[in-house]
């Protein structure tokens, strides 16, 4: 790879192989890198001009800079671009005594000999005095693929449309070529991982499966409609293969084996075979042991989560699924290695503890404005959307209003709501925290009875 010097050294290099064949075949010759112009008079110095006029990705080089950052943007390896360039030459002489024609086809000889930029005709451009102050820290004579110089296939109306459009002045005797591929590397440096080991596959006959989550009411199970769970519940986990394979005599052992120093007891702990530990629940990032675990069921009381845990524990539809981890570590330092069961969608619903209505303030047209003070079993993520639905409690055109949450800047369990244009009435009130939403209370006839605001 090259640095940002790379296309300026091509530009010399080319100007410096012209300028010493051209300057043997006619007497007096310049080469120039420089916009093409027009020269008023016939009789001119005789010059080659050479001007790079575009830059294009080079196609063989364009799929190989993929996947260069990780999705959060973190650099795996250092980027790159190749490039095409293409630079057009011009030749300006006297025209009676055909001088830019003898300088086209001595530019064409020298390229056509020359049609490699090697190493050694970069560094001796680079080390010129000429291009030595500008140049002198270009790294091009040490990318591994050479640049080369080909003509460029431009017909009669390309040709038109570059000197009218780029140029905009009288045509003058030109011929195209390309550069490729010039590779420019980055500065920003990435991150290497270190090299992996040993690979070892690990088979799972029994895998353990999560056919479905109920709702423990006692001994009995029930679904919930849409399977809404709160942090109050006890949580049934139907499935197949969920017991662990080991006992706790047996996990003892292995776990005193594993972190022994004697090399003997350790060797033979990692000739024992792969076993399931006691199970953890994962609900989100929190992860959870379950009361109890036999073959085909899981019992998980939340209520007994440890406050880490519930700390944890966010209101939203998220995934649950069971870890094992694997038994015994061959070593102590050894990441501890898990199966997993599938996953399966969780709703965990917040449960509204206590609501204050601060600031209300009366429009004089029979609505209101105020600020609606939520506080919630769970902890509210600072970066979680928020909802609050408010349904008038009557039976005649009630009316149903919809407000998001203020901004938050930290994890919090009090959500803040200001609401305006609210009809003065009494209002059942609902939360929704990224879908999940706080149920609503239940009277002895079916109805809608709780947690209820009044407006007004």
């Amino acid at each position: 790879m090259s640095n940002h010097l790379a296309i300026a050294t091509v530009t010399a290099t080319i100007q410096r192989i012209i300028q010493a064949s051209v300057q043997q075949d006619v007497d007096g010759t310049v080469v120039t890198a420089a916009r093409p112009n027009n020269p008023d008079g016939g009789a001119t110095q005789p010059k080659v001009n050479i001007y790079m006029y575009q830059a294009t990705p080079n196609p063989a080089w364009r799929n190989a800079d993929l996947r260069t950052r990780r999705p959060k943007g973190e650099l795996i390896k250092q980027a790159q671009a190749g490039l095409n360039l293409y630079y057009l030459m011009t030749f300006y002489g006297n025209e009676s005594e055909l001088e830019p024609q003898r300088l086209l086809g001595s530019t064409v000889r020298a390229l056509v000999d020359r049609p490699i930029l090697t190493p050694q005709m970069i560094q001796e451009t680079v080390n010129s005095s000429r291009y030595s102050s500008y140049l002198g820290n270009s790294d091009l004579a040490e990318q591994i693929e050479r640049v080369t110089i080909i003509p460029s296939n431009m017909n009669t109306e390309e040709l038109s449309k570059i000197w009218s459009v780029f140029f905009q002045t009288p045509y003058i005797l030109s011929f195209a070529w390309q550069a490729r591929a010039v590779l420019i590397e980055g500065n920003k440096s990435g991150k290497r991982l270190l090299p992996v080991r040993a690979r070892e596959f690990y088979y799972q006959p029994n895998q353990p499966i999560i056919s479905q989550v109920l709702l423990a009411n006692g001994n009995n199970k029930k679904n919930l409609p849409s399977g809404n769970f709160e942090s109050d519940s006890s949580i049934v986990i139907e499935g197949q293969n969920l017991n662990a394979e080991l006992n706790d005599e047996q996990l003892k052992e292995l776990a005193r084996n594993s972190n022994s120093r004697d090399s003997e007891i350790r060797d033979k702990a990692r000739n024992k075979p792969l076993s399931r530990s006691k199970p953890e629940i994962k609900i989100g990032e929190a992860k959870i042991t379950p009361d109890k675990v036999t073959e085909s069921e899981i019992r998980l009381d939340l209520t007994s989560v440890s406050i880490e845990e519930r700390n944890l524990l966010r209101a939203a539809i998220q995934s649950l699924q069971i870890l094992y981890p694997l038994m015994p570590k061959r070593f102590p330092a050894e990441p501890i290695r898990v199966i997993g069961s599938n996953t399966v969608a969780f709703v965990l619903c917040p449960t509204v503890e206590k609501v204050e209505l601060e600031q209300v303030n009366d429009d004089e047209n029979g609505f209101y404005s105020a600020w609606v003070k939520v506080e919630l079993d769970l902890i509210v993520g600072m970066n979680q959307k928020v909802l609050l639905f408010l349904n008038e409690r009557t039976t005649s055109s009630p009316a149903a209003y919809i407000f998001a949450a203020n901004s938050r800047n930290q994890d919090t369990q009090q959500i803040v709501f200001a609401v305006d244009d609210v009809k003065q009435g009494e209002y059942l009130l609902r939360v929704q925290i990224d879908g999940a939403e706080s149920l609503l209370g239940v009277g002895e006839r079916g109805e809608y009875i709780s947690p209820v605001v009044v407006v007004g």
